[in-house]
C-alpha cells in the first residue's frame, strides 16, 4: 500500500517533467535530425477573407478594424467581415461607419456563439484563404502577408500566428502569463520544424477556405479543430514566427481563470470528438504530439488530486510527504494572495507565479469536471481585455 501511495504521490511530477521538459527535448532532437523548414513565397497572392467576431466591442472594434485595414497585403485582395453576435451596444454602428472602406458587417439576429457564427458566415466568405482573429487582438501590419506566404506550400492547410503577450496599460499585473505564452510559442516552433503543430492560435490563424467551410459543432473549439481537420485531410498546420499578433494580458485573474475553464473544456470536447487522431498506428508522430501536448498537460493537475490524497496518507510516517504538503500549503496561500491582489497594481513575481500556475491547474480540473457532467457552453462570451493605444 505504501509503495502504491508513493507512486501516486510522484505521478504528477513525472507527467509534468515529460509534458513540459521531456517532450520539447524530444522535439528539439528530432528537429536536428529531420528538420522540416518553412519555405514561404512572398509572391503568392490569393484572395483573403479576414474574419473578426464581436460581441459588444464598441470600445475596441474600431482599432481592430484599423489594424486589419493597415495590412501590407494587397487591399484589393482582402475582404474584411465583422460578425456581430447580436451586439446591443454601438458595435454595429461603428462597423457600418467603415462600409465605404469595404468593411462588411454580418449581424446575427440573436446570440449564437462564436463557432456557430463562423459556420453561418461561410457563404459570405469570398477568400481562398480565411484569416481568423479577434476584436482584442492587434495584428502586425505584415501578419496576413506572412501567414498567406506559407500557404503557397500545397501541403500546408493552416498557418498560425505568433502570440506576443503585452501589458495593456504598462502594468505587469501578471508577468507569468507572458512567460507561459513565450514557452507555448517556442514549443509550437519546435513542432513546426518536426512536421507541424497540433493546435492553432485563437488570436490569429489562416486556413484554406475548403477546410474552414467544414462545419464545427458549436460547443467545440474552431482554432483547435482547424489543425485537426487539416491533418485528417492530409495537410499540415504550422506556426509562423514572423506573423506577429499582440495579445493583451487580462488585468483580472478571475476573468483569466474563467477564460481558461471555457477554453480547456472546449479543447477537451474537441479532442474527444477527434479522438481517432490519437491512434499512432494511423497518424504516427501527430498522434504522439497530440497526446504529449494536450493530454499530458491536462493529466498533471488531474493526477494531482490522488497525489495529494496519497501524501496525506504517507505524511504520518514520511517526513518528505510532510514537507511537500507544507510547500503546497504555502503555494496555496501565495496564490490566494495573488487572487485578491488589487486590479491594475504590479503583482510581485512570486505571487504572479503562484497565482497564475495554481489558477491554470485548477481550471483544468474544473473544465474536466464540466465535461464529465455534460455541461453545455454553446454561447460565446469574449474575454474582455484592455488594449493600449500603442
Amino acid at each position: 500500500m505504501t509503495a502504491f501511495a508513493t507512486m501516486l504521490a510522484f505521478l504528477p511530477l513525472a507527467v509534468a517533467l515529460y509534458a513540459y521538459a521531456g517532450y520539447p527535448l524530444v522535439l528539439w532532437i528530432l528537429g536536428r535530425v529531420a528538420r522540416s523548414p518553412l519555405r514561404g513565397d512572398a509572391n503568392f497572392s490569393p484572395t483573403v477573407s479576414i474574419v473578426l467576431p464581436a460581441y459588444n466591442e464598441e470600445h475596441q472594434i474600431a482599432a481592430a478594424i484599423d489594424a486589419a485595414l493597415a495590412q501590407t497585403y494587397p487591399r484589393e485582395l482582402i475582404q474584411i467581415l465583422i460578425m456581430s453576435d447580436a451586439s446591443t451596444d454601438g458595435t454595429d454602428r461603428i462597423v457600418e461607419g467603415y462600409e465605404a472602406r469595404g468593411v462588411e458587417l454580418l449581424r446575427m439576429p440573436e446570440r449564437s456563439g462564436k463557432t456557430k457564427m463562423e459556420n453561418l458566415a461561410g457563404p459570405r466568405l469570398r477568400g481562398e484563404i480565411i484569416v481568423n482573429t479577434d476584436a482584442s487582438i492587434r495584428l502586425h501590419p505584415a501578419a496576413v502577408r506572412e501567414l498567406v506566404s506559407q500557404m503557397a506550400d500545397a501541403a500546408i492547410g493552416v498557418a498560425s500566428g505568433r502570440d506576443l503577450s503585452i501589458s495593456a496599460a504598462g502594468v505587469g499585473v501578471n508577468a507569468t502569463e507572458k512567460g507561459y505564452v513565450n514557452y507555448e510559442m517556442w514549443v509550437r516552433s519546435l513542432e513546426t520544424t518536426t512536421g507541424g503543430i497540433v493546435g492553432a492560435s485563437g488570436s490569429c490563424y489562416a486556413i484554406r477556405s475548403h477546410l474552414h467551410r467544414m462545419p464545427v459543432r458549436s460547443d467545440l473549439s474552431r482554432d483547435f479543430s482547424a489543425a485537426l481537420t487539416a491533418r485528417l485531410h492530409g495537410l499540415r498546420a504550422v506556426s509562423v514566427e514572423s506573423a506577429l499578433c499582440f495579445v493583451p494580458r487580462t488585468e483580472s485573474l478571475t476573468r483569466e481563470y474563467r477564460r481558461k475553464v471555457r477554453t480547456i473544456a472546449r479543447g477537451m470536447k474537441t479532442l474527444y470528438h477527434n479522438r481517432r487522431l490519437l491512434n499512432p498506428g494511423i497518424y504516427g508522430a501527430f498522434a504522439v504530439k497530440l497526446a504529449s501536448h494536450k493530454i499530458c498537460r491536462w493529466l498533471v493537475p488531474i493526477s494531482a488530486i490522488p497525489s495529494l490524497l496519497a501524501m496525506v496518507f504517507l505524511a504520518p510516517s514520511h517526513r518528505w510527504a510532510q514537507v511537500v504538503l507544507g510547500v503546497v500549503a504555502l503555494v496555496a496561500l501565495l496564490a490566494a494572495t495573488g487572487a485578491l491582489w488589487p486590479s491594475g497594481r504590479r503583482m510581485p513575481r512570486i505571487l504572479s507565479l503562484a497565482a497564475f500556475t495554481t489558477a491554470a491547474n485548477i481550471a483544468v480540473v474544473n473544465a474536466f469536471w464540466k465535461v464529465l457532467i455534460g455541461h453545455e457552453d454553446r454561447i460565446w462570451e469574449p474575454t474582455r481585455r484592455t488594449v493600449s493605444a500603442r
